[in-house]
């Protein structure tokens, strides 16, 4: 319990950095469906991922289904990968960095 302050203020962050990609990516999304549906390129992605627990690859996995152009389809057993349907992933790596260095990278943060 003394680590709640702690925790609430890692949480509100989260919550501020999901509510900006939130926006941006139902932006983007928008604008490649209206204006470039023939160049996407969907794919399913391997996102390696290192939350220590369940309640944290749940979290990741809402906040990546929640956020447009994403769906979490699965995570592994033993909590190492998040499978992921991608509307448009021209680069899969930048796309696996990008979940972890906005998402997990806070998630992380909130476990500790």
């Amino acid at each position: 319990m003394t680590n709640l302050p702690s925790r609430l203020g890692r949480s509100s962050v989260l919550f501020a950095i999901f509510v900006k990609e939130l926006v941006l990516s139902s932006v983007t999304v928008a604008r490649q469906v209206l204006f470039m549906p023939s160049t996407l390129e969907p794919a399913i992605i391997e996102v390696p991922i290192e939350l220590r627990t369940k309640t944290g690859a749940t979290m990741l996995a809402n906040c990546v289904t929640l956020t447009p152009g994403t769906t979490s389809l699965h995570v592994s057993e033993d909590l190492k990968s998040l499978y992921v349907h991608v509307l448009h992933a021209p680069d899969r790596e930048a796309v696996a960095a990008g979940i972890k260095n906005t998402f997990e990278a806070r998630i992380k943060e909130i476990e500790a």
